[in-house]
């Protein structure tokens, strides 16, 4: 688990069939890059088994580790995806949540949220989604991510930011804020913004890294 300082910080990224590529990939990159200043830094795919995962589009990962390994981490990521429609209701995955450590941060982005409040976590807290729809989602039967996260999460305060911070649950909007969401668990971790600039340098992501630090409302 961490340590004091900000190293040992462990993040564990679910995958599962239909997971937008973008959604994980992002935040992987971003820790996959700090580890070049910071190789104490480990971040990994989790699957509820261990066989390989068909994202969107046939992206196909193989995950690290299954539900069964128990892995320790400080921070566990949700993707959105076409495929969250079923894993917001994955007893499995509910079942997985609920026995991490109470100092496990719980982060999801996009309509990854959704598992979070289907299983009543988000009640009183501020939370975020997509807020842009598809071509299915604008279409008369759809629902635009974000609203469908209110009809899930009716006593949660919905934000339309782009980073939302509660505590132990980090929300994210669209997909590209998955890069926004890999910078801030850095900072979760307990990097400073030396680090986390010297991380976007490398990207060519500067420019957009210090247009949105600091925006995360709650962010301690």
């Amino acid at each position: 688990m961490a340590e004091p300082g900000g190293k040992g910080f462990r993040l564990g990224i679910y995958v599962f069939e239909d997971a937008e590529i973008v959604d994980f990939t992002a935040p992987y990159g971003v820790f996959s890059v700090a580890r070049r200043w910071e190789p104490s830094l480990d971040v990994f795919l989790i699957a509820e088994a261990m066989r390989p995962v068909q994202a969107q589009a046939g992206f196909t990962v193989l995950p690290n580790y299954n539900f069964q390994d128990r892995p320790a981490m400080d921070a566990f990521l949700i993707p959105g995806g076409a495929g969250t429609r079923q894993e917001t209701y994955n007893r499995g995955l509910h079942d997985f949540i609920r026995s991490l450590p109470e100092s496990t941060i719980l982060a999801a982005l996009c309509t990854g949220p959704w598992v979070y409040a289907q299983m009543g976590l988000l009640d009183g807290l501020e939370a975020t989604a997509r807020k842009e729809g598809d071509p299915q989602e604008l279409g008369t039967r759809g629902m635009v991510p974000i609203d469908r996260l209110a009809s899930l999460a009716p006593k949660a305060l919905i934000s339309r930011a782009r980073i939302v911070d509660s505590g132990r649950i980090v929300t994210a909007a669209g997909m590209s804020s998955g890069m926004e969401l890999g910078f801030h668990l850095l900072e979760r971790a307990g990097f400073g913004p030396d680090l986390c600039r010297e991380v976007a340098r490398v990207m060519e992501y500067l420019d957009a890294y210090e247009l949105r630090r600091g925006e995360a409302p709650g962010a301690g």
